[in-house]
């Protein structure tokens, strides 16, 4: 088996609240291959976001610090880098476009030179060779007329095209991982459409490897070769998106399956997985889902399931794992 291309293990995200230590995120650990598109997935609060942010390094508050064995990448261990290594690193290997673009570019520059800043920085490139290269970007994540479009402003672009020029201004350096937070939320379907398919051809092409962040399982189906699924900051399952689409063994998997629309008679109310995830400083004993898992035993409100194997590939947090034909 080849060596991933980024590995990690262990990751945690800690907030200090009232005095005492949270984990925001627990002992995060998957692998990313060349070319692999891996979908992250969870209820809002599950720590998806929060997990990236860890791996880039690029935390909210002072409040939050990253722990963790080791994420490598490239050579390097992340975790172990100075702030200017570490900055080294954004861009030329790791690079995210974040949930919402209006609020990540910079209102008061031009498309072209928030592309061209990221060349500059790390290719050394002239501003004349950053501009092409800006420009050829804009054209490979499909802007009309970028020769053109490269020295408009964020306001003059519509929302698809935001999100297009997001992608060009993390894709600037050819970095080998990119992250996309919940890339097409609050675009309509046909433009989500659009982004979805620009994220799968710039795989092709590119070769890139990408961590797609969503709680959308339809888009995971589309587009992911993977699926790690999150609760209250914890991984409960990894494994293909085959294998895990249609036999999902945790639970919670197979309640966000079953909540899908896809999934639904047009005749009958939403399904919903009852009851809420546990506040951050008020996690339950044992098993995070415990308290909303029909499933339940007791060893569950007991002790904590670690993350094993069961079969090759797949990856289990599970104490009463579901069989084929098992719903939750």
């Amino acid at each position: 088996m080849s060596t991933p291309l980024l590995q990690v293990e262990d990751l945690s995200v800690i907030a200090r609240l009232e005095g005492r230590d949270v984990a925001v995120v627990d002992r995060l650990s998957f692998s990313l291959g060349e070319g692999e598109i891996l979908g992250l997935v969870g209820e809002s609060g599950s720590g998806k976001t929060m997990a990236c942010r860890g791996l880039m390094r690029l935390l909210p508050s002072p409040k939050l610090r990253v722990e963790g064995k080791a994420v490598h990448l490239a050579g390097n261990n992340l975790l172990h880098l100075d702030e200017a290594g570490m900055r080294r690193m954004r861009g030329r290997e790791l690079g995210m476009i974040f949930q919402n673009p209006s609020s990540h570019l910079d209102p008061l520059m031009r498309i072209g030179e928030q592309i061209a800043e990221g060349i500059r920085l790390h290719q050394g490139a002239s501003r004349s060779e950053a501009r092409a290269q800006a420009i050829d970007v804009l054209r490979q994540v499909g802007i009309p007329d970028p020769q053109s479009r490269v020295d408009n402003y964020p306001h003059e672009f519509s929302g698809g095209m935001r999100q297009r020029a997001m992608i060009a201004v993390a894709l600037g350096c050819n970095p080998k991982v990119l992250i996309a937070d919940e890339p097409t939320t609050a675009l309509d379907v046909t433009v989500q459409a659009q982004i979805l398919r620009l994220l799968l051809e710039l795989r092709d092409s590119r070769g890139l490897s990408i961590i797609l962040i969503s709680h959308d399982l339809g888009v995971v189906a589309q587009t992911c070769d993977s699926i790690a699924v999150m609760y209250a900051g914890r991984l409960c399952e990894l494994g293909s998106k085959q294998d895990l689409l249609a036999n999902p063994q945790h639970p919670y998997s197979a309640g966000l399956l079953a909540c899908h629309p896809a999934a639904q008679s047009t005749h009958r109310l939403m399904n919903t997985i009852p009851g809420q995830p546990p506040l951050l400083d008020a996690m339950p004993q044992g098993c995070r889902f415990g308290p909303r898992c029909a499933h339940a035993a007791p060893t569950c409100r007991e002790q904590l399931p670690e993350l094993r194997e069961t079969t090759p590939g797949h990856r289990l947090a599970c104490h009463t794992p579901l069989f084929a034909g098992d719903v939750s």
